[in-house]
């Protein structure tokens, strides 16, 4: 349930001010569908709100002088235990354009609002880019010890270098970079497939060999996928328990979760998130959630069986939801993250060579950043906060 944070913090006049959630609902999607598509994440959406248990929400939005939304926020507190303070959290947000004018008042103006509701500091997670290299790039520095911060980047982004400047000399620290904080709660490191502009030819003959070679494989082995309903999902959670036991890490996701996430999302937008299951001679051997704002699609979470992975249903699936997305008119197909590494003997480099078989880049983000609201945090308060961040 979504739980306002309330204030009588008389500065709301700046343009800062609650906003209903169908308000903020129909703002994300129409930003998501537009030429900004890239900057507008599904973390932003309300509904995210109802997924993420034990924290209490607000919807904020920047009202410019004719009544207009000109940017949102969806803002999760976080209150620690035993005391009257919280952490704010703006996950992949705000929403806003980042390059007009005034950018820098309307961060101050949402400040002043999250002090006014008992934040002792907050975290944002800017959705710009900062660094592009292409898969042909990074294959050609695959070696030992190599990693991306080694590799020459084929774009920087010139937006995201201005913006990241302009926190810095705010005050914001970069997670990470301080031994304070934390790292990213979300991916800094992405892997997105291009789909804008080119046809589903263009998309197939820019997947490797291999990947073509073991999606005809699944062809020839009648792999058949198909969309399932929430009624699949405890056939893909039992899958990713599986997935998590091979391959050494744990989500920590319970079946309810995933359940509440299918329900929050799909009920605010009818098919924004959809369980894609390949099976084989009727058993179900893979399964794969997506998630499409606007003209964004993101591959969330992936599970496999230990068995018949011979007859690559996870190839078949991820072109599937390609082709899909492509239909749907999507302009990014984003896989989310991967590793910074590119040493073939590090354990993490295996999900870097396999989404780099698609022919699509990686795009380093701004990441998150922190900002103390009230004096120097207090060194507990950040710990208590880091442990609980951590836990995900």
């Amino acid at each position: 349930m979504t739980v306002t944070v309330q204030t009588s913090n008389p500065r709301r006049a700046r343009g800062v001010q609650v906003v209903t959630r169908e308000r903020h609902a129909a703002y994300v999607r129409e930003h998501g569908a537009g030429e900004g598509a890239g900057q507008v994440s599904f973390l932003q959406s309300p509904s995210w709100a109802e997924v993420k248990e034990g924290w209490k929400s607000e919807s904020l939005g920047w009202v410019n002088g004719e009544g207009r939304l000109v940017g949102t926020a969806l803002v999760l507190y976080r209150q620690l235990p035993g005391i009257r303070r919280c952490f704010a959290y703006i996950p992949e947000g705000p929403v806003m354009d980042w390059a007009a004018p005034g950018s820098g008042e309307r961060l101050t103006a949402l400040l002043d609002h999250l002090r006014a509701a008992g934040a002792f500091a907050v975290r944002m997670g800017p959705p710009l880019a900062y660094r592009r290299w292409s898969a042909g790039t990074l294959k050609s520095a695959v070696g030992p010890g190599r990693r991306l911060g080694d590799v020459l980047p084929d774009l920087v982004d010139p937006l995201g270098a201005a913006v990241a400047d302009r926190l810095r000399e705010a005050g914001w620290r970069r997670c990470g970079e301080e031994s304070q904080s934390g790292g990213d709660a979300q991916p800094r490191y992405l892997f997105e497939v291009p789909l804008g502009g080119r046809s589903l030819d263009d998309v197939w003959a820019g997947l490797n060999q291999e990947w073509r070679r073991n999606v005809k494989k699944a062809s020839r082995s009648q792999v058949e996928t198909f969309v399932g309903d929430a009624n699949c999902l405890p056939d893909f959670y039992n899958l990713l328990r599986l997935t998590e036991q091979r391959d050494g890490f744990r989500l920590g996701r319970s079946l309810e979760y995933f359940q509440r996430q299918y329900r929050a999302l799909n009920g605010e937008e009818h098919g924004r998130m959809r369980l894609y299951l390949a099976r084989c001679e009727g058993e179900v051997l893979a399964a794969h959630t997506l998630v499409t704002l606007g003209r964004r699609a993101w591959y969330l979470t992936g599970a496999s069986a230990d068995h018949r992975r011979e007859v690559r249903p996870s190839n078949a699936l991820q072109w599937r939801m390609i082709r899909d997305a492509h239909a749907a008119g999507v302009t990014v197909y984003d896989m989310r993250g991967v590793p910074d590494t590119l040493d073939p003997q590090q354990r993490g480099f295996g999900l870097m060579r396999w989404k780099l078989g698609t022919g699509g880049q990686v795009v380093e983000t701004l990441g998150e950043w922190e900002l103390s609201l009230q004096g120097p945090v207090n060194k507990t308060l950040h710990r208590a906060m880091q442990a609980y961040l951590s836990r995900r």
